[in-house]
């Protein structure tokens, strides 16, 4: 595994930078980066079960960039590595270029260490397989996720307990989407905390226990419960 990737320029630094900065906001932990055939897939962890009983659903936010070749063959990798040094990286390479706006070409950036206690990320949604299914418009999710917004902001006061705000949380983003009832609102939360949701028509598109809400800016992917796969 190489320990930095190339990516393709500028715009596209521009562009991770933000989506991870977005990321970083609901969920100061990890990223997961798989690189692979000229493109780097991002996953971030929006919700996900953190103890046994926890009913939270599964639901990560996905965005792809172009890799430039480093001159050696493309380099491969699958690793995880905390967001914030990821970050980091990115904004140094950000001010870089500030420095010297007329390099605006492909820039490299190098690999935080790993991180290898993460539960979420080995869970894999599936490459393919993927079946459309009847989608939904940026409007039906932007009012599901401010009304669980609003919901979890008026249900946990102030200096409460983890668990009790762990609980609320849960309940909330777990509930089906009015119209969608096996999309857990925790999905249009993603879609609205990542930035995904533009005038475009959100396509979604199902395997096995997956859903993938797919817009212009990105991919929500949601692993339902077993008990929510009949519908």
């Amino acid at each position: 595994m190489g320990s930095s990737f190339t990516l393709a320029d500028t715009p596209t630094l521009d562009d991770l930078h933000v989506f991870l900065a977005r990321a970083a906001r609901i969920e100061e932990g990890t990223v997961r980066l798989i690189a692979g055939s000229g493109v780097l897939a991002v996953y971030v962890a929006v919700f996900y079960p953190q103890v046994l009983l926890d009913e939270s659903p599964t639901v990560l936010g996905l965005r792809t960039v172009a890799l430039r070749d480093s001159g050696q063959g493309h380099d491969a990798f699958d690793v995880v590595v905390p967001i914030r040094s990821l970050l980091g990286r990115l904004e140094m390479a950000k001010e870089a270029r500030q420095a010297d706006p007329s390099d605006s070409g492909p820039v490299s950036i190098s690999l935080p260490m790993g991180v290898n206690t993460v539960t979420w990320s080995a869970i894999s949604p599936p490459r393919g397989g993927w079946r459309p299914i009847t989608g939904t418009t940026p409007e039906v999710l932007d009012a599901a996720a401010r009304a669980g917004i609003d919901e979890v902001a008026s249900a946990v006061p102030d200096a409460v307990g983890e668990q009790i705000v762990r609980r609320v949380r849960s309940e909330v983003w777990s509930r089906g989407i009015p119209g969608l009832e096996h999309v857990p609102a925790g999905a249009a939360f993603a879609a609205l905390g990542l930035g995904f949701l533009g005038d475009d028509e959100v396509r979604m598109f199902e395997t096995g226990p997956w859903t993938r809400l797919t817009t212009l800016r990105g991919h929500v992917l949601v692993k339902r419960k077993a008990w929510t796969l009949a519908r």
